[in-house]
């Protein structure tokens, strides 16, 4: 009910908004009749805060066109490589005339960045994006709006999330013959699950995985997201945050967590500091700081752009991450594609090398929570292991703004360099990219017959 409740009163607020938006550009204008009042600058800056406030926030492009390797300039075209019914995984290919830029990029290591399911969309790590193209061929998950997705594509769990990043490891594998993953914030704990399974069966697993700011050991210096989380039932979170998708989008039925309980969530853990934002861009305005009102537009734009989550995956993330600590306590099951139950086990993870990231200031996963996974990882040898804590950087700046080019993508670019020379060869991996799909259903019934003979 809460979320036509929230249909009704967005729908109804419309008629104002566009009237504010209006208003602001009206007395904003210099050449308008209003806009030669004395107090027409106060009055537009005051309507556009309205606006600010009032508007409906779509989703936003990665709008990333070209970026600067080496002084050349290279042309980005992106495009959706797999489409899934609750994602996408979205390749950024790149593109230039220059034949010894060229022939650099094409010796460049490939690249999964698995980005968040956790309320905001995947231009979220836009940032992490178009650093990583300088250096990198990359491809990210785009996590799709669960009130867009029919009721007949069935539910979304925690195990398809597992299984669609499997999938996605074995696509870049088929085409380039291995891959590196990152994952940032919460998918750290089944992109883990994904490659720790992988490897039980024997398949190939990445040549490194790199886990920033994620939830591995929830336990350890618990913020005031994952103390919600502990402190309250699994039946409360079912009960008080789940509703059904209401009529008016393709979803419609479909139980979720609105994107909008968790952008109140968000606000709610630094409200004086979000306060004290907007005023600030309603006095930038009046300065007639352009600069910094339009820095204050590109971040809103972004944050204040939320996707509903399908309940049952929500709900088991609650679960399993937060509440029973399946991962850490070696007790998570997942469920395979063939619907067989599997147990996560990361030390069986002997070929791919760990690297762990954490902010010093990050109040969202807390110090030693993303570590963790280090001594998880007993099979992988120690000096294929390392930990990066981003000095002066919350959560957000480990994977975007000054800290993360400066400190962190450095230190990432080094260590997947690191791996990338270390590996052997793949012959004929170019081939095998003209049917992806056909590469890798064989490699999971191939790595379930090992398991099987193994067994017996």
């Amino acid at each position: 009910m809460l979320y036509q409740v929230y249909e009704t009163q967005r729908t109804l607020m419309e008629p104002f908004v566009d009237f504010a938006q209006a208003a602001a550009k009206l007395y904003g204008n210099p050449l308008s009749p209003l806009g030669q009042n004395p107090f027409a600058q106060r009055v537009a800056a005051g309507y556009s805060l309205i606006y600010r406030l009032g508007k409906d926030y779509e989703k936003p492009a990665f709008d990333i066109q070209t970026v600067d390797v080496d002084g050349t300039s290279i042309a980005i075209h992106e495009r959706v490589e797999i489409d899934k019914p609750f994602c996408e995984l979205r390749r950024f290919k790149r593109f230039s005339d220059d034949t010894a830029t060229l022939a650099k990029l094409k010796g460049q290591p490939a690249v999964l960045i698995v980005a968040p399911l956790s309320g905001h969309y995947a231009t979220l790590l836009r940032d992490t994006v178009k650093t990583m193209l300088k250096d990198h061929k990359v491809y990210i998950t785009d996590w799709k709006n669960a009130r867009t997705v029919p009721l007949s594509d069935g539910a979304f769990h925690l195990d398809d999330y597992v299984n669609y990043v499997q999938e996605f490891i074995r696509h870049l594998q088929g085409i380039y013959g291995n891959c590196h993953v990152i994952s940032v914030c919460q998918p750290t704990v089944p992109v883990f699950g994904a490659i720790s399974l992988m490897a039980s069966r024997g398949e190939t697993t990445p040549l490194s995985m790199v886990m920033m700011g994620g939830p591995i050991d929830a336990r350890k210096s618990p913020t005031a997201v994952n103390n919600l989380a502990m402190n309250k039932s699994y039946e409360w979170f079912e009960n008080n945050v789940i509703y059904r998708v209401p009529s008016n989008f393709p979803g419609a039925g479909r139980r979720v967590y609105p994107g909008f309980l968790q952008h109140t969530g968000f606000v709610a853990m630094n409200p004086d500091r979000h306060a004290n934002s907007h005023y600030d861009y309603f006095k930038d305005l009046l300065k007639g700081d352009d600069a910094s009102a339009e820095a204050h537009r590109k971040f809103y734009d972004e944050y204040n752009a939320v996707l509903d989550m399908d309940a049952d995956y929500y709900l088991e993330t609650i679960k399993t991450v937060f509440q029973e600590f399946k991962l850490v306590n070696g007790t998570w099951d997942v469920k395979n594609v063939d619907g067989e139950l599997e147990r996560v086990r990361p030390q069986d993870i002997k070929t791919t090398a760990v690297m762990t990231v954490e902010g010093e200031l990050d109040d969202i996963s807390g110090a030693g929570q993303t570590e963790a996974a280090l001594a998880m990882c007993s099979g992988v040898p120690a000096g294929r292991k390392k930990h990066l804590e981003a000095k002066g950087a919350g959560h957000y700046g480990i994977f975007s703004g000054r800290r993360w080019r400066d400190i962190v993508y450095p230190s990432v670019k080094a260590f997947i360099l690191e791996q990338s020379k270390a590996a052997p060869a793949k012959p004929a991996a170019r081939a095998a990219a003209k049917t992806p799909k056909a590469v890798a259903k064989p490699a999971r019934k191939t790595a379930a017959a090992k398991k099987t003979a193994r067994a017996k």
